[in-house]
């Protein structure tokens, strides 16, 4: 993959940017990077330029944004918050949809179903993912991540315990979810059937970040603060290939749209070297669109910028 740097937006927040992802073209715009930030508010830019779209930013939480996410439809988004609220918002107007309530330090990661019915939340301390019906925004299930019988090197609760639920991903085929804790194992489920199926290892880190590949549910990439990069056949529950290229915490993983290639941010600042600090997000612009005829890798930072990339 062939990857320049197009554009980087300085200070794009008042502090930190935690997160970022894309919301798919509809027919009557282009595709929009979504950002949330520690200054407690989301924006969304224009491609390319990196010109806002909203006048002014949304404010809805009272803490720092640290997850966002869009609807396959292009329509809806949403962005969780350390005030353990998730707002849930019409991407082009800005009006509020749904709040849904979370206990504290209750969501960190979640992601929309390709299908766009149900939208999966890392649940933190409640060691679970829940899963939202996006019709009535009501809770239809809680999918319960089993205790380590064993001391691992990345359990913060104080031994074979608890467990810290920090990221989700859905499969392409929407069948399977995975979710990334804080001991560095990966649960996977069966949605239907709202069954954990088995976990894997390999990290003994926190799992920050996790993604699909769009062409193959059973490969999974996670990223952690081991400085490791994993591949897994999440079927078969083995160990691909671990990448180690970064020299400390891979905070993000992102998988482009024909499978081809993954991004990773880290905490040693590098993604084309754009940033000055942490990399917090990386994000690959979804396929569609009038006009599209080039890739689009987005990325976010401590540093409070945005940085856009063309690949090809």
């Amino acid at each position: 993959m062939k990857l320049s740097g197009l554009k980087s937006v300085e200070n794009a927040h008042d502090d930190s940017i935690w997160a970022c992802a894309w919301v798919p073209a509809t027919e009557n715009r282009p595709a929009l990077l979504l950002t949330g930030s520690l200054d407690e508010t989301v924006r969304l830019w224009r491609p390319d330029a990196l010109e806002t779209f909203w006048p002014s930013p949304s404010t809805g939480h009272c803490l720092g944004v640290v997850s966002v996410a869009a609807h396959p439809s292009g329509a809806v988004a949403a962005s969780a918050s350390l005030d353990s609220f998730v707002r849930v918002f019409d991407v082009d107007t800005n009006a509020t949809i749904g709040t849904l309530e979370a206990p504290p330090s209750g969501v960190w990661g979640m992601q929309f179903d390709p299908k766009g019915n149900l939208l999966a939340v890392a649940g933190g301390s409640s060691a679970s993912v829940k899963l939202w019906n996006t019709s009535t925004f009501e809770l239809v299930a809680t999918l319960a991540i089993p205790h380590s019988e064993q001391p691992r090197p990345g359990d913060k609760s104080g031994g074979g315990g608890g467990k810290f639920a920090l990221s989700v991903a859905w499969s392409a085929d929407g069948r399977r979810l995975a979710c990334g804790s804080m001991d560095g194992t990966i649960a996977v489920f069966d949605v239907a059937r709202a069954k954990l199926l088995h976990q894997l290892e390999g990290h003994f880190m926190p799992v920050r970040s996790l993604v699909y590949s769009p062409l193959d549910s059973r490969v999974l990439f996670s990223a952690s603060d081991d400085s490791c990069v994993h591949m897994y056949d999440a079927e078969g529950k083995s160990l691909v290939s671990a990448m180690s290229g970064h020299a400390s915490w891979v905070l993000s993983v992102d998988a482009s749209p024909d499978g081809a290639a993954i991004a990773t941010g880290s905490s040693d600042r590098t993604t084309m070297s754009n940033h000055g600090d942490l990399v917090w997000g990386v994000a690959f612009r979804p396929p569609g669109g009038a006009g599209v005829r080039a890739g689009r890798l987005a990325s976010v930072s401590d540093d409070k910028s945005i940085s856009l990339y063309d690949y090809s």
